[in-house]
């Protein structure tokens, strides 16, 4: 499984790159935002800059929800570098401009995915990527990692080459959820990968063998 991480943060998209960790990177307007206030920069200069940092996609959403829009939105994202892909909301104009996109060979996620159903909406209309919100799902009491196991088993039956995005990631169990079922990629917060690499046993393990050596470095 691929691991994309969710931000627009440079520094976080840094140092998670420098561990060897990185595939991708998934933004959103949320997010893009959030980065604006904090550097008072462009949101072209943000994500070109981030396409330099990490080799692999990295989403850019449209702001527009018209069809006509969303197409030249993404074409001007498009232009920031060649491994932007173009995040498009689920709705009907989102997927006819995720079917034109996808003729220009151009890279989609489709994100804001809630049913199975419309994942195979934004596979068959060529997206290159679609984005289940399990997060969301669980915070209104449904469990949002089944939705991507039925996803993937649905693409495995039908050969759909769309890869899955697991996305409102909480926290590491919901990446090993992930894992089990076979999802191509999940993109996951920056304070989430931290909690990957922690664990209070290899730290007090790490303290044990310090001492240990430390008091025969004493007793010489």
């Amino acid at each position: 499984m691929k691991f994309f991480i969710d931000t627009a943060n440079i520094e976080e998209i840094k140092k998670a790159n420098s561990i060897g960790l990185l595939d991708g990177v998934t933004t959103n307007p949320t997010l893009i935002a959030k980065e604006i206030e904090r550097t008072k920069r462009k949101p072209a200069d943000i994500l070109a800059e981030i396409c330099s940092i990490v080799k692999g996609p990295v989403s850019g959403e449209v702001i527009a929800l018209d069809y006509e829009n969303m197409v030249k939105e993404a074409m001007e994202l498009h232009k920031i570098a060649s491994n932007i892909a173009v995040k498009i909301p689920m709705t009907e104009d989102g997927l006819r401009a995720v079917r034109t996109l996808s003729e220009k060979d151009i890279m989609t996620n489709v994100t804001l995915i809630f049913t199975p159903v419309q994942a195979v909406l934004a596979a068959k209309a060529g997206a290159t990527f679609t984005s289940p919100f399990i997060g969301r799902l669980d915070d209104i009491s449904q469990e949002g990692i089944n939705i991507v196991e039925d996803i993937h088993t649905i693409f495995e039956n039908y050969g759909y080459p769309t890869e899955i995005i697991v996305a409102s990631v909480r926290n590491p169990v919901h990446v090993l959820q992930s894992l089990l079922i076979g999802a191509d990629i999940a993109t996951i917060p920056y304070s989430v990968i931290m909690q990957l690499i922690k664990h209070p046993l290899t730290e007090s393990g790490i303290k044990r063998f310090l001492d240990d050596y430390k008091k025969a470095q004493e007793n010489l």
